[in-house]
């Protein structure tokens, strides 16, 4: 028989379980090392909006309590393209490491609901980390227009409906579709529709004339609103907003199933680590507690739901089986 030439060695089933773990164990200290250090560099939320709309407000409101609250470093960048697909998509490929998350407002559940082609799963992509706060949308015009009710705007619009015109942001926002469905309601299919980049650039619409009406989220308008350069028509929450008792709900003015309005939460990418979501939500929803922050929201227009990860992901998946059927009812074509 021929010499066998260099080593030979024979391992064990146990010894080969124990070399993989010898070998893995690098790996598996450098993952917790990460974990005990997080976080170590900023975190980036991405607001998939153009700066001054309600979704942008909050985004740096939150990451400015967060901040202060952990002493750690925490930036907004806005990404509004393709009706905010493009931020949405940029988080939902991020590597899931707790260092982007995304804020999600009622835009993210009407992309769902009425876009065809997504660059991103909502069910496979992203995991809840916590609500945030919600506000009621609303209809406004200049003060010196001579509507008084969304009944008198309507009445505009129908005595001249190719000419009367509102403001709205994103096809793909909760605030084009409360126009779309007030359309179909009073029959106005001619009522033109101006769509700008973001909540902020509509209100400026109609500060500045070039708009009749604007269907705006309410923190936008608010400051506006108060100083009696604006005039509000209607709120389109449950109930009306606590600081205008005088204007009333749609629902108040013979709109009974018109309630819209604008809910964040904060979503990760759905691979990221149980113990940095915990982390953030933990930090999330006590900054939010705080009496402080609550006073804040409250006054941009804001009321607050500090609730965690699995209450806001439940909360979304019934909004976008919501606007879909909304769509359907109203005849929106999907994108």
């Amino acid at each position: 028989m021929g010499k066998s030439h260099g080593p030979t060695m024979k391992l064990s089933r146990r010894g080969i379980i124990k070399a993989s773990g010898l070998l893995a164990a690098p790996t598996f200290l450098r993952m917790q090392s990460a974990l005990a250090a997080y976080p170590e560099r900023p975190i980036r939320i991405i607001a998939s909006v153009t700066p001054g709309g309600p979704a942008d407000l909050i985004a740096r409101m939150t990451a400015a309590a967060l901040q202060q609250s952990t002493g750690k470093t925490f930036i907004v960048e806005n990404r509004a393209g393709g009706g905010g697909n493009v931020g949405m998509g940029n988080v939902a490929r991020s590597d899931p490491d707790g260092y982007t998350i995304l804020l999600a407002s009622t835009q993210f559940s009407v992309n769902v609901a009425i876009f065809k082609e997504l660059p991103f799963n909502a069910e496979t992509d992203f995991v809840g980390l916590s609500e945030l706060a919600t506000s009621p949308n609303a209809f406004v015009v200049q003060s010196g227009s001579p509507a008084k009710t969304i009944k008198d705007a309507v009445a505009l619009a129908r005595s001249n409906p190719e000419k009367f015109n509102v403001s709205t942001p994103a096809l793909s926002s909760s605030l084009y579709i409360q126009v779309e469905v007030l359309k179909l309601i009073e029959k106005l299919p001619k009522m033109q529709t101006i769509v700008f980049k973001g909540g902020g650039d509509a209100v400026q619409a109609i500060l500045g004339g070039t708009v009749d009406m604007c269907s705006t989220a309410l923190p936008p308008a608010a400051p506006h609103i108060q100083a009696g350069t604006l005039r509000c028509l209607a709120v389109t929450g449950e109930t009306r907003w606590p600081d205008m008792p005088d204007v009333p709900t749609m629902r108040e003015q013979g709109y009974p199933d018109f309630v819209f309005g604008t809910d964040t939460a904060l979503l990760a990418p759905s691979k990221t680590p149980p113990e940095i979501l915990k982390w953030l939500e933990t930090e999330t929803i006590k900054v939010m507690s705080t009496p402080d922050m609550k006073d804040k929201l409250y006054k941009a227009g804001f009321l607050v739901r500090p609730e965690g990860g699995a209450h806001a992901w439940t909360r979304l998946s019934k909004e976008i089986k919501a606007f879909k059927a909304i769509i359907d009812q109203a005849g929106i074509q999907r994108m």
